[in-house]
């Protein structure tokens, strides 16, 4: 299990994958053991967590000195299932078009979302976690390596669909963008705090349906701003293409700032060849 949530991905297991014939990768794990006792229990979840996020900062590290020697700007895109992440980056691949944009597609299964971002445009590895709920570093490594992103391009790291542990595993990106539907409700920065904490950009998506349902714009700014007050708002609708001029105006930006940012400063000594082409 997740030593952070109970998902079936980190928990004393052995941690193997699949590659499929298209190319899809199948994350799963397998068990040591049970743990017996409460207070034993508790405790030794509290070190596992520790252990867990240590290990995977470092792998992120791993990652992002990689992409930093590369000039490559890598997003990590997270929301709730149904949030429109994906509709969001089919109209990003459309915009960016072949050779500028790739995509790392994690999801518990199917290659559904992959395929509708390949056929938009971008190459997409698709990482399927299982039971997992969430994208770590060492999973991010892997698909990297696969999708050999071309120096100075986009690469969007769409995460499994929750609001809680993506928030909690660093991946080597730069930036973390919340894609946020009118449909889930406003207070939602308030119930998920460390989700919109961690947030560089709260996209508002499917602004469209504002008229037919019960979201107020200017509260879910505010709560966003209440726990994290330097976050950035975007209004957007993937579907009609509302405000989608301000979002690849937002990406375009960071492409010019941080992929052309002095590469020594942003190298980490020791963690450049933790990924190979």
């Amino acid at each position: 299990m997740c030593a952070i949530c109970g998902c079936d991905d980190h928990h004393e297991h052995d941690h193997h994958e699949h590659v499929h014939a298209d190319g899809t990768r199948h994350a799963h794990a397998h068990p040591h053991g049970h743990e017996h006792g409460h207070g034993h229990a508790d405790h030794r979840h509290v070190e596992l967590e520790a252990r867990v996020l240590a290990k995977n900062d470092a792998l992120a590290q791993v990652n992002e000195s990689w992409l930093a020697a590369r000039r490559i700007v890598a997003l990590n895109l997270m929301g709730a299932p149904g949030s429109g992440k994906t509709s969001l980056l089919e109209r990003t691949a459309r915009h960016f078009g072949e050779g500028r944009l790739g995509v790392i597609e994690g999801d518990q299964a199917t290659t559904n979302d992959a395929e509708r971002v390949r056929a938009a445009g971008a190459p997409v590895v698709q990482v399927n976690t299982g039971t997992g709920c969430h994208l770590d570093a060492g999973m991010v490594e892997r698909a990297l390596r696969e999708l050999a992103p071309p120096p100075h391009s986009l690469v969007v790291i769409e995460n499994v669909g929750n609001l809680v542990c993506p928030a909690l595993f660093r991946l080597g990106e730069h930036r973390r963008v919340v894609v946020l539907s009118v449909a889930e409700g406003d207070d939602k920065p308030l119930k998920y705090p460390h989700m919109f904490r961690a947030a560089d950009l709260v996209v508002l998506n499917k602004v469209d349906l504002l008229p037919y349902v019960d979201f107020d714009v200017a509260r879910a700014t505010r709560n966003a701003r209440t726990v994290n007050p330097e976050v950035a708002v975007l209004q957007v609708s993937a579907r009609t293409g509302e405000g989608l001029a301000a979002w690849t105006a937002w990406l375009d930006e960071k492409l010019e700032s941080l992929g052309h940012r002095d590469e020594g400063r942003l190298q980490r000594p020791g963690h450049a060849a933790g990924i190979e082409r």
